[in-house]
């Protein structure tokens, strides 16, 4: 007999079972596959199954050249020399060694290779009927196990490493069994000789010291090299992803050295590595007490009413919200603290971000955020796991292959040195930052940000603008960085520099010159348009720039000592929190 005092629990319906076992589902996918490829890949076959004739055709060309190649093998049994029928990619060094073509059996199995791998790229790229997105996706993916199984990257079939096996007497395979094993302690595949550097010793050294410093930046003023300065100072922010001395590797390379050198009062952020502690730091938090806080105590030393301020990447897209912050809190222009400014190799339009892409989705997102959830941070080496992936050859695989196979010690490279010198990312801020401006691009949607209580509009902007775009950037494709062009109401000068997205932009002036670069103002018409009319120019875009900036930054005056009396000198510099790790 029931208790009338109890009743029993209502019986779940089919439909809240059903949809409680879909739920568990996309939890096991996410764990199974956070990334997303097993969706773009089976996008990607519905798109060829849709077309069996298009399918047929890609199928027919590749019996045709396998056909061929086929032929070329049996020339060659009987002691011809056929020419090359498959090539590697202009950019494409894994076969550079001359053993790769006159080594018959070796010459075949590297064009076997690339025949197949450059037929399933262009296959998953090209599939008919699938959104652009799900085939650069699948393509992505597709390459990194391509480039792993490549011959190249294990013993018996490479045979450069054979032959420096039988010239060291298997020395170099007991060094690189040596540098595996350290590498397997550290998860990573080394690509510096790390005992080359050190940061305040032969790395960030142009003397200066911290004038301020809170718990999220130390402000860095350097010390004049000349009698006379400009009035103007300026104000730099690199990424927060990774360390400011990108902008300060040795005297010859280093861009502060070199704007001190040309009679500028220079200040430089160096963001805090940030732990557990700052999990709940906002990008709020990076553009107000960061750089705001940092604009105001430059002012206030130079005593100066505006300066001009630099942005670097993301420091340079966060300096862009800043602008437009600076404009709605300011109607006047002549009271925003910033009256002129420059960005290097920055987006504010992420509808094309570049490579980097293919880890912006939902779902790896969703995986990041758990992951982020755990620690209170973004791992820095996570990070630099994905940006290696991007160029999984010249990134992963050569230092694979050099070290391992060929027993080679890495190079003292002081870029590959800094860029493996990481930092963390706090948890709520990398959270906004990849859905808000990666993902939903509101940055360049007018008003669709709100940041520290005012809507954002890039359109308030009226601050004359020179920004620099690199030709090769895989991170911030120069053809994106020019639409901020179409968004701010200021003059824009553009300048394009060739290079990447790091020796791109530290890029010194040297003779002979290694690089070229164009520069002249924006105008409506597309970045192609605007490339033709520029002339290329042999040498470093820095004495342009420098030229720009003497125009801006006022008169000579006294040159300044680091700090005042209401911000004494801190610590020397390269101060503290580029020690963090």
């Amino acid at each position: 007999m029931k208790n009338p005092g109890t009743q029993s629990p209502p019986a779940a319906s089919p439909q809240s079972g059903m949809a409680q076992w879909a739920e568990r589902l996309e939890q096991i996918n996410q764990a199974v596959d956070p990334f997303g490829i097993g969706a773009s890949f089976k996008a990607v076959a519905e798109g060829w199954m849709a077309n069996p004739d298009q399918l047929t055709a890609e199928l027919a060309n590749l019996t045709r050249d396998l056909q061929a190649l086929q032929l070329s093998a049996w020339q060659t049994a009987i002691g011809l020399r056929p020419a090359q029928l498959v090539k590697p990619k202009a950019d494409d060094e894994r076969f550079v060694d001359p053993i790769w073509t006159e080594a018959p059996a070796f010459s075949l199995l590297k064009q076997y290779y690339l025949l197949y791998t450059h037929w399933l790229e262009d296959v998953l790229f090209d599939a008919p009927g699938t959104p652009a997105e799900e085939r650069r996706h699948a393509a992505f993916w597709a390459r990194q196990w391509l480039n792993a199984i490549a011959p190249t990257n294990y013993l018996f079939t490479n045979p450069v490493a054979l032959r420096k096996f039988h010239e060291t007497r298997g020395e170099s395979l007991t060094k690189g069994l040596k540098a595996w094993l350290d590498d397997v302690r550290t998860g990573c595949v080394e690509m510096v000789d790390r005992s080359a550097f050190k940061v305040g010793q032969n790395l960030a050294t142009t003397p200066g010291a911290v004038v301020y410093r809170n718990d999220l930046i130390e402000l860095i003023q350097y010390t004049p090299t000349t009698p006379k300065v400009h009035t103007v100072p300026i104000v730099i922010f690199p990424p927060w992803i990774n360390k400011y001395y990108i902008l300060d590797l040795t005297d010859k390379k280093s861009m502060l050295h070199y704007l001190v050198a040309q009679g500028f009062t220079v200040f430089v952020v160096s963001w805090r590595n940030p732990g557990a502690k700052q999990a709940d730091t906002t990008f709020d938090d990076y553009m107000m007490q960061g750089m705001r806080e940092a604009i105001d105590v430059a002012r206030k030393i130079c005593k100066t009413p505006q300066v001009h301020a630099v942005g670097y990447c993301i420091g340079g897209t966060a300096l862009a919200a800043l602008m437009a912050w600076y404009n709605a809190e300011f109607p006047n222009a002549r009271d925003v603290p910033v009256a002129h400014w420059t960005l290097l190799t920055t987006l504010v339009d992420f509808s094309r971000p570049g490579a980097i892409e293919v880890f912006l989705n939902e779902e790896t997102i969703n995986s990041l955020e758990t992951m982020m959830a755990q620690k209170g941070y973004l791992d820095g080496r996570e990070m630099e796991r994905a940006f290696r992936m991007l160029r999984s050859n010249s990134l992963i695989w050569h230092y694979f292959v050099h070290n391992y196979l060929y027993g080679e010690t890495p190079p003292a490279f002081d870029v590959l040195y800094w860029n493996t010198d990481v930092t963390r990312l706090p948890r709520k801020m990398h959270s906004f930052y990849l859905r808000e401006f990666y993902l939903h691009n509101k940055l360049f949607r007018k008003n669709g940000l709100t940041l520290a209580g005012h809507p954002i509009d890039l359109g308030r902007i009226r601050q004359p603008l020179y920004a620099v775009g690199c030709e090769e950037d895989h991170i911030a494709p120069w053809k994106a960085a020019f639409k901020i062009a179409e968004r701010i109401a200021a003059p824009v000068t553009f300048t394009l520099s060739s290079s990447g997205h790091i020796l791109g932009i530290i890029n010194p002036p040297v003779t002979p010159p290694k690089r070229s670069y164009w520069s002249g103002p924006c105008t409506e018409k597309t970045p192609d348009e605007w490339r033709k009319e520029q002339d290329e120019i042999r040498g470093s875009w820095w004495g342009h720039w420098s030229k720009q900036l003497t125009k801006q930054c006022g008169p000579l005056i006294p040159a300044r000592q680091p700090g005042s009396k209401a911000y004494p000198p801190l610590t020397p510099a390269p101060g503290l929190y580029v020690h963090e790790v």
